[in-house]
C-alpha cells in the first residue's frame, strides 16, 4: 500500500516542474536523461529536434528583466508545502455552494489550487496592489512560504507585518513590485481555460510593467486591449487632474476563439425594465397594439433623468415579434441600382438602402412599414431584441465614489479604500461569461467581484460560481473596522458577501439559486513532516506511527487529500457508515476514504460492497495509515480490495 507522505521535500500541491518535465517527456522522449541527481532535460538533443538557430544563447538581445526575476519565476515552480483547511463556521451554506473564500496568502493558495482547477476558470478579474511607494508587497519567502505567512499573519508571533514598505527612494522600486506579481500571473495563466479572459486593474505607475510582464506570461499575440476606466471628475493636480486607471485584458489563446468564432458582445442596460414592461402591456392590452405602445411611450416619459431604460426609449411600437421603432431606409449614397419603386412608393433621392430582392425579402418576412400615404417614406422595423448587444468599450465612465457609498451602505461603516464598482464588474462578467462558469479573484479586497457575481446571477438567471482568495492582513487596531469586530481585511470580505447575499435575497424571495460561500484557510499539511536529525531521531521514530497532527480534524485531512487528487473542494460528499466506521464519498464512488481507527476487514469488505452497488468506472480508497486494527489487516485489504477491482489504495 503505497504511503502518502510530507517529507522535508514533499508536498500535496503539484510539482509544475515535473509536470513540465512530463509534458516534455510526451513530445520528446528521447529529450530525457538520468544521473545521480535525477531526471534531466540534454540540452544536445533539444537542439538537434529544433535546430541550432532556434535556441538563443545570445544575451543582447529584446528582454525584459529585472533583478530577482529568475528566483520569482522558481517560486512559482516551487511546490506548495501547505494545506485549505476548511472553516465551516464562517461559511454559508456549506452543503450545497458552488462558491469559495479562500483565506491565505493568494502566491501559496494559487499553488494549491493548480490540480483541481487547471484550465477551468472562465474570467479572472484582479485589482492589485498599486506601487504607491506604501505598503504593498506581499513577503514570499522562497524557503518556506508558510512558516513565513503564518508569521506576518500573527499565528506564530508579532513579528513582522504582511506588507513590506516599497519606497520611491528605494533602488529597486519597481523589482520589489514585479517579484510580487510574477509568479502570481504564471500561476494564474495555468487555471485558465483556453477560451478564458484576465482584467487586471493597474495605475500609471506600473502599467508599462505589468504590460511587459503580461506579453511575457500570456503572450503578446493575447493582449485584447488596455480599458480606460474614468473614475471621477476632479481637479486638484498642477499639471493634469489624473482621473483614470487602467484594465489590461489577456486572454489565454486569441488563436483559440479565432477558430472558434467567439465574439463578445455587452448587453445594453436597462433592457430587463423595458422588456418586463413590454410584457406587462401586451398581457394587459392583448392583441390592441396600438394602445400598448401608447402606454409604453407615456412610461418611458416618466422614468427619471439617468435611468439606464430611458435610453431605450425610441422602441415606442409594439407587435407581436417584440418591441420596435421606424428606422430610415434611404440610401446613405447615390446607387443607380437602388433607385426604383416599390408598391407605389417612390425612392428617396439617394434610394433604398436595399435592392429589389432584399426588399422583397423584408417585406415577406414583415420587417416594413407601409405608411397609409404614398407620398410618406417606407421605413424597417428595427427591434430591440436585435440591437441589444453591441462590442464592449474600451472606455467608460464610472464615478468611483458611488462604490464606496454603496459599500459605506451595505457595511454600515466606512471599512474599506477604494472598492471597486459592482456594476462594472458585472458588466464585465456578463459580457465574458456564460453559464456555469468560474470566476477567480486573487487579490479580492472587499469582496466586490463575489457581490457582482451573485448580484448579477439574481438578475439574469445566470449560475456563475467564484473563487475569491484574500489575505488576513490586520486592519490596525486605531481603525473603525477593527473597533467594530473587523479584526483583518478577509473578515470585511466576508461579511460583505453575507449581507450582499442576504439583500438580494431580500429583494428577491423567490429566487433559489446558491448566495452562499465555503470558507478554507492556508495552514501547513495535516501530514507530519518528517525532518529529523541527530538530536531528535528518536522522537521522530516514536511518532512515526501516527503520520497526522494531533491539532486537525478528519474534515482538514479530507480536504487535503481531495487537493492532492485534483478535486474540486465543493464536490458533494456523502457519509456511509459501513461496519461501524465512517467512510466519505465522493463523486459517486469515485474516491472513497476511510480516517477512522481499528479498521477491520468487515470495513474493507462493506467498501468493495459498496462499489458493486455505485458502479464508478474507477474507484480510489484512501485509509488513515494508523488506523488499521493490527498489521494482518493492513495487508490484506490490499488483496481484498483487488477482488473487486480496486487497485488505487493509498495510506495517509
Amino acid at each position: 500500500m503505497e504511503k502518502i507522505t510530507q517529507g522535508h521535500h514533499g508536498s500535496l500541491s503539484l510539482d509544475m516542474v515535473q509536470d513540465n518535465i512530463s509534458k516534455l517527456k510526451q513530445l520528446f522522449p528521447e529529450l530525457i536523461t538520468e544521473d545521480a541527481s535525477g531526471t534531466k532535460i540534454d540540452v544536445d538533443v533539444l537542439n538537434e529536434l529544433v535546430g541550432t538557430q532556434v535556441i538563443d544563447g545570445d544575451k543582447e538581445r529584446y528582454n525584459f528583466t529585472w533583478h530577482g526575476k529568475a528566483a520569482a519565476r522558481r517560486l512559482a515552480q516551487t511546490p506548495s508545502t501547505g494545506t485549505l483547511r476548511p472553516c465551516k463556521e464562517e461559511s454559508k451554506d456549506w452543503d450545497t455552494t458552488q462558491n469559495l473564500f479562500i483565506e491565505g496568502d493568494n502566491l501559496e493558495v494559487l499553488k494549491l489550487l493548480q490540480k483541481s482547477y487547471h484550465k477551468k476558470v472562465k474570467m479572472i478579474y484582479i485589482d492589485p496592489p498599486y506601487n504607491t511607494g506604501k505598503d504593498f508587497i506581499y513577503k514570499d519567502n522562497f524557503k518556506d512560504n508558510i512558516a513565513n505567512y503564518k508569521k506576518i499573519t500573527g499565528q506564530i508571533d508579532d513579528e513582522g507585518n504582511p506588507l513590506k514598505t516599497n519606497p520611491e527612494t528605494s533602488g529597486r522600486y519597481h523589482t520589489h513590485w514585479l517579484n510580487m506579481m510574477y509568479p502570481r500571473l504564471r500561476l494564474a495563466r495555468n487555471l485558465l481555460r483556453d477560451d478564458g479572459v484576465i482584467f487586471i486593474s493597474i495605475d500609471d505607475g506600473e502599467v508599462s510593467s505589468l504590460r511587459k510582464v503580461c506579453d511575457e506570461v500570456f503572450g503578446e499575440e493575447n493582449f485584447i486591449t488596455s480599458v480606460i476606466w474614468q473614475g471621477g471628475r476632479k481637479n486638484d493636480s498642477r499639471r493634469f487632474s489624473v482621473v483614470h486607471d487602467y484594465i489590461l485584458v489577456y486572454v489565454k489563446n486569441d488563436s483559440h476563439l479565432s477558430e472558434r468564432e467567439i465574439k463578445w458582445r455587452e448587453r445594453k442596460e436597462g433592457l430587463d425594465e423595458v422588456y418586463k414592461k413590454v410584457s406587462e402591456l401586451r398581457e394587459k392590452f392583448v392583441v390592441d397594439h396600438e394602445k400598448a405602445s401608447k402606454e409604453l411611450k407615456k412610461w418611458f416619459n416618466s422614468l427619471s433623468e439617468g435611468n439606464p431604460s430611458k435610453e431605450h426609449s425610441h422602441y415606442t411600437k409594439i407587435d407581436a415579434k417584440g418591441v420596435y421603432y421606424g428606422d430610415n431606409i434611404s440610401s446613405p449614397n447615390y446607387r443607380e441600382n437602388l433607385i426604383f419603386e416599390y408598391k407605389g412608393y417612390q425612392p428617396p433621392k439617394n434610394g433604398w438602402r436595399y435592392n429589389r430582392e432584399a426588399m422583397a425579402r423584408l417585406d415577406k418576412e414583415g420587417l416594413l412599414i407601409f405608411p397609409s400615404s404614398k407620398d410618406s417614406r417606407i421605413q424597417f422595423k428595427r427591434y430591440l431584441h436585435h440591437t441589444e448587444t453591441w462590442a464592449p468599450s474600451s472606455l467608460f465612465y464610472k464615478d468611483r465614489r458611488a462604490a464606496s457609498k454603496s459599500l459605506t451602505e451595505l457595511m454600515g461603516g466606512d471599512f474599506f479604500d477604494f472598492p471597486k464598482d459592482t456594476n462594472v464588474l458585472a458588466r464585465l462578467i456578463d459580457t465574458f461569461t456564460e453559464e456555469n462558469d468560474l470566476i477567480l479573484d486573487f487579490f479580492a479586497g472587499s469582496s466586490s467581484s463575489a457581490h457582482a457575481s451573485i448580484e448579477l446571477n439574481v438578475r439574469r438567471g445566470k449560475e456563475n460560481r467564484f473563487i475569491m482568495i484574500q489575505l488576513p492582513e490586520a486592519t490596525g487596531e486605531n481603525t473603525e473596522a477593527f473597533k467594530t469586530g473587523y479584526i483583518s481585511l478577509a473578515d470585511i470580505s466576508k461579511e460583505r458577501i453575507r449581507r450582499a447575499a442576504a439583500k438580494l435575497k431580500q429583494n428577491n424571495p423567490d429566487y433559489q439559486g446558491d448566495l452562499g460561500f465555503k470558507v478554507f484557510k492556508l495552514d501547513s499539511s495535516n501530514i507530519k513532516p518528517w525532518d529529523a536529525d541527530f538530536d531528535n531521531l528518536e522522537d521522530m521514530i516514536a511518532a512515526a506511527d501516527d503520520s497526522l497532527k494531533k491539532d486537525r480534524t478528519a474534515d482538514d485531512v479530507l480536504y487535503e487529500i481531495l487537493l492532492k487528487y485534483g478535486l474540486d473542494l465543493t464536490l458533494p460528499i456523502e457519509e456511509h457508515i459501513l461496519a461501524g466506521k465512517t467512510v466519505h464519498n465522493i463523486g459517486c464512488g469515485a474516491l472513497m476514504i476511510c480516517l477512522d481507527d481499528e479498521i477491520t476487514l468487515d470495513v474493507v469488505n462493506a467498501i468493495g460492497d459498496l462499489k458493486k452497488e455505485l458502479q464508478p468506472e474507477v474507484m480510489r480508497v484512501v485509509f488513515k495509515d494508523a488506523g488499521f486494527a493490527d498489521p494482518v489487516v493492513k495487508t490484506n485489504a490490499i488483496q481484498v480490495l483487488k477482488q473487486f477491482g480496486i487497485d488505487d489504495v493509498k495510506s495517509i
